[in-house]
Order: structure tokens, then sequence, then C-alpha cells
């Protein structure tokens, strides 16, 4: 079976199904990007007072307490399953897409690999390993990249053709 460019073979009517799909995903992805904002989350330092708390520092707009074990395997048990099916769906439609083979592996596979980072980061984080921070922020913003991309590309492959 020939999955590569299937998609622009699609009728209509599918196509719009799939851009609706993919408009309401990446809807609920930005959703998620605005709560990491709004919860200081998105630089080092931010990240590292959500997970472990700031109530030892001085002069805090915002009272935050440290995650207990509870807590932090129920974020990292939902973020890990739900982010993994968010880039399991997308990567189906990136399969079907006509970009080149190179290009098609990587935004399929490499988030995979930033979900482990992200998350895993996180736990080390909370655990201690206070240098995590820097790699939970860099893997998330790669994952974000990677994201709106893909995204990008399977709308862009729904209604335009490449030319032969």
């Amino acid at each position: 079976m020939q999955l590569h460019g299937l998609i622009h073979s699609f009728p209509k009517h599918i196509k719009l199904f799939i851009a609706a799909f993919v408009i309401v995903l990446t809807i609920g992805y930005i959703t998620g990007l605005l709560f990491v904002r709004q919860t200081e989350s998105a630089t080092p330092d931010g990240l590292v007072e959500n997970y472990l708390g700031n109530e030892d520092m001085e002069d805090v707009q915002v009272m935050k307490f440290e995650k207990g074990d509870r807590e932090m395997l129920t974020i990292l048990h939902t973020h890990v399953l739900s982010v993994s099916f968010i880039f399991f769906f997308l990567g189906g439609l990136l399969a079907i897409t006509s970009l080149p083979q190179k290009l098609k592996s990587f935004l399929m596979i490499e988030p995979f690999f930033s979900i482990v980072l992200t998350f895993g980061g996180i736990y080390l984080m909370w655990k201690g390993m206070l240098w995590m921070k820097y790699v939970v922020v860099i893997s998330g913003i790669l994952m974000t990249a990677v994201y709106f991309i893909g995204a990008g590309a399977v709308l862009q492959q729904l209604f335009f053709r490449k030319k032969k």
C-alpha cells in the first residue's frame, strides 16, 4: 500500500474532516500552552517554582507549594498519555502527506523523544535534579515547534497539491 501522498487523493469531505480535526487539536494545544504561560512554567526558574514551590522565597506575589507524589504522578500520567495520542494522530496524518521522507520521519518520531525528555525531565527535576529544568524547556520548545510545523504541513497538504 502506497501511503506517500495519499492525502491528496481523499474526497473533499474527508479533507474537511481532517482539517477540522487538526484545527480543533491545535486549539487544544494552544490552550495547553496558555496554561503553561499562566503558571509561569515557560522559563527554567518558573518551572522549578511551579513544581517545587516558592514558600521559602521572599516577596512572592503568588504562593506556590511543592507538588505531592500523587499530584505529580497524575500530572505525568495524563500528560504523557494525552500528548502521545496527539502526536500519534498527527504522525498518522503526516505519514500520508507528500513531504520529503526524511522531514516526514523527523516530524513523526521526534515528538516521542521530546515527550520523554519533557515529562521525564519534570519528574527528575522534581526529584532534585534541578539542571533538568533546561532540558525540559528546550525539549518543550522543540516539541511545540514540531507540532506547529506538522499541523501546518498537514493543513497545507490537504488543500494545495504539489505541482508535478
